[in-house]
């Protein structure tokens, strides 16, 4: 029997690699059918902004792999409701649509998996 993943994201997309990391992991998974989550927590909603010009920080666009991430079976992002509102994100404005949770939907997302890994 197959073990469910949930891969957290907490980092910023340019703030060192864990980012990418976080969405390799994610892409590898998917690749194997591994049932996975990706939740967006923290700078990590950061992520799913739309419009980023990572160009004019001399860094590789992570929006690639973003919109890779339905190819590979990783169908249902989620984001942390307090981190959008907290660093003044709208869900409806974000590059990808993803369910938007409230702290007891995010405990209730943490029990549903068999590992969890933070990035």
């Amino acid at each position: 029997m197959m073990r469910s993943m949930l891969i957290i994201s907490r980092q910023g997309p340019w703030s060192g690699p864990s980012a990418r990391e976080a969405l390799d992991i994610a892409l590898a998974g998917g690749a194997f059918e591994l049932p996975l989550g990706l939740l967006f927590l923290d700078d990590g909603v950061f992520q799913l902004a739309a419009a980023q010009q990572p160009a004019a920080i001399e860094q590789k666009n992570l929006s690639a792999n973003l919109q890779a991430l339905p190819m590979f079976g990783v169908d249902t992002l989620y984001a942390c409701a307090r981190s959008l509102d907290e660093r003044g994100l709208d869900a409806g404005s974000l590059a990808l649509p993803v369910d938007v949770l409230g702290e007891d939907e995010l405990r209730a997302l943490l029990n549903r998996f068999d590992h969890v890994i933070t990035l």
